[in-house]
């Protein structure tokens, strides 16, 4: 049986000024889909810890983290994603918003042989 939690963890690099947006957005219009496909919300974090402005030219990092109960969990939310053409249309809406985005999934160490049992 596979037991242990994954991690959905979302990095953003956000354009000069545009982080404090990013996060708002993305809160009002990802997170409920997310949600709806299993995900629960564990972390938003932007560093440096500073909201910056256009004027200052200074990009933030935005890592959101999301957790799933089980490798099932993950397997169905990432079937139900790729099946979904509104996620490719809102990641090109917000794109005038990011440098670069990322995404990768991790588990604590000793979770990961159970996770590997599916």
């Amino acid at each position: 049986m596979a037991d242990g939690e994954v991690f959905v963890i979302d990095r953003v690099v956000t354009k000069p000024g545009c982080a404090r947006r990013f996060v708002d957005t993305y809160l009002a219009e990802y997170a409920p889909g997310a949600r709806d496909r299993g995900m629960t919300l564990r972390d938003v974090l932007v560093s440096p810890p500073i909201w910056f402005d256009e004027s200052e030219e200074q990009v933030n990092t935005v890592t959101i983290t999301w957790t799933l109960p089980s490798a099932q969990a993950w397997w169905q939310m990432t079937w139900q994603g790729r099946t979904d053409p509104a996620l490719g249309e809102w990641w090109t809406r917000v794109g005038a918003l990011i440098v670069d985005r990322s995404r990768s999934f991790a588990a604590a160490a000793a979770d990961v042989d159970g996770l590997c049992d599916v």
